[in-house]
C-alpha cells in the first residue's frame, strides 16, 4: 500500500513539474512575442477610427514585427489615441516623419499597425513622440464599391448582348451592312462612284490649269507660293 502511494506521489510530482515547465515555456514564448523581456520605447499616434485594432496586436516595420499595441484610448468623438511599444534596437530606424497606418494579417486576419520608413535625413523618433497617421480604408467601403462596379458591369454586359442580338438579326445600319448583301453592295457601289467622281474632278482641275483663260491665275498663284518659300528659306539661313 505504501509503495503504491509513493508511486502515485512521484507521478503527481512529475505531472506538476511538467505542467510548471510548460507554463514557464508558454510565458517565455508569449512574453518574447509581446516584448515583455525586451527593452522598449514608447511612441504614439492618433486615428479617427482604429477599425478593430486591439491591445496586444503586432506592430510591423519593413515587414518585421517590432512591437505591440500597448494602449488604446478614446480622446474625443473624433480622435482615438494608440500607444505603441517598440523594441529599443529599432528606434534608430524610425524617423520623426514616419507614418503609421492600420493593416491586417492577410485578408481576414487580425489588425496590426504598420510604421512606414521616414526620410533618411530626418531625426529619430523621440521617446513618447506622436507620429502622423493614415486612416485605414474600411472593408465595408471596399465591398460597397465592388458591388457598384459589379452592378455597372452587369448593365454593360446586358446592353452589349442586346446590341449583338440586334446586329445578328439585321437591325440597324451595322446589322443591315452585315446581314443584307444588297445593302452592302449598294454601299460598295457608292464608294466606287465617289472615287470615280474624285478622279474626274482632279482631271477637270488639271484641264482648267492649262486653259489660257485661267492660266494667268494659276501662274500668279504658283509664283506667290515660290516667293513665300524663298522668303522662308532666307529667314532660316539668317537664323
Amino acid at each position: 500500500m505504501e509503495t503504491h502511494t509513493q508511486k502515485f506521489k512521484i507521478r503527481l510530482g512529475l505531472f506538476v513539474a511538467a505542467g510548471l515547465a510548460l507554463f514557464v515555456l508558454a510565458v517565455f514564448i508569449i512574453g518574447k512575442q509581446k516584448n515583455l523581456f525586451n527593452p522598449v520605447f514608447k511612441i504614439t499616434t492618433t486615428f479617427y477610427n482604429v477599425s478593430g485594432l486591439q491591445v496586444g496586436n503586432n506592430i510591423r516595420f519593413s515587414g518585421i514585427n517590432v512591437g505591440t499595441v500597448d494602449r488604446i484610448n478614446i480622446i474625443n468623438d473624433s480622435t482615438v489615441r494608440v500607444d505603441m511599444l517598440v523594441r529599443k534596437e529599432i528606434k534608430q530606424f524610425i524617423k520623426s516623419d514616419s507614418e503609421v497606418t492600420i493593416g491586417s494579417e492577410g485578408l481576414i486576419g487580425d489588425r496590426l499597425l504598420i510604421i512606414t520608413q521616414g526620410s533618411t535625413d530626418a531625426p529619430e523618433a523621440a521617446e513618447g513622440e506622436q507620429l502622423s497617421s493614415t486612416e485605414p480604408v474600411e472593408t465595408d467601403a471596399i465591398m460597397a464599391s465592388l458591388e457598384i462596379s459589379a452592378a455597372n458591369a452587369e448593365i454593360i454586359t446586358f446592353q452589349l448582348a442586346e446590341i449583338m442580338i440586334k446586329i445578328n438579326s439585321g437591325e440597324g445600319t451595322l446589322g443591315r451592312l452585315i446581314q443584307d448583301t444588297v445593302f452592302a453592295e449598294n454601299l460598295n457601289q457608292t464608294m466606287v462612284n465617289l472615287k470615280s467622281s474624285s478622279q474626274g474632278l482632279e482631271e477637270n482641275m488639271e484641264a482648267v490649269k492649262h486653259n489660257f483663260l485661267f492660266k494667268g491665275y494659276f501662274n500668279k498663284k504658283k509664283k506667290a507660293a515660290e516667293k513665300k518659300a524663298a522668303d522662308q528659306e532666307a529667314k532660316n539661313e539668317k537664323k
